[in-house]
C-alpha cells in the first residue's frame, strides 16, 4: 500500500501514546485548572465590587439631581450616550428610566457633576 493509493493518509502521523505524553497532557490540564482557580475569584470579586460601587454612586446622584425619582439603576453599557461604561438612570413610578450621569468604566465615589 502506498500513499498514492490513499492520499488522505499522506499527512497522517500516529498519536504518541507513551506515558510521557500522557503526563504532559495531565500537567497541562492541571496548570489550566490552577490558572482558572487563581484568576476567576479575582475577576468575580472585581465585578461585584464595581457593581456595588456603581449602584451606590448612582443612588447618590439620583437623590441629588432627580429628587422626585422613585429609584435608581446602574447599568454597564458598551454603547451608551456618554460612551462605554457604567451609566446611571433614575426610575419613575411608571418604570421609565431617565439618564442622569455617566459613571465611567471604573465607577468611583460620588463627586460633583458639571
Amino acid at each position: 500500500m502506498t500513499y498514492e493509493e490513499h492520499p488522505e493518509l499522506a499527512a497522517y502521523e500516529p498519536i504518541d501514546r507513551s506515558p510521557r505524553a500522557r503526563r504532559v497532557i495531565v500537567i497541562r490540564v492541571v496548570v489550566m485548572l490552577a490558572l482558572g482557580g487563581l484568576l476567576l475569584p479575582g475577576i468575580l470579586l472585581t465585578i461585584g465590587m464595581q457593581t456595588s460601587t456603581a449602584e451606590y454612586t448612582c443612588g447618590v446622584y439620583v437623590r441629588h439631581y432627580q429628587p422626585d425619582a422613585t429609584g435608581s439603576s446602574a447599568r454597564f453599557e458598551l454603547v451608551a450616550p456618554a460612551g462605554p461604561g457604567w451609566q446611571c438612570y433614575a426610575l419613575n413610578t411608571e418604570g421609565d428610566a431617565t439618564f442622569v450621569a455617566p459613571l465611567g468604566l471604573i465607577p468611583s465615589a460620588p463627586h460633583s457633576l458639571p
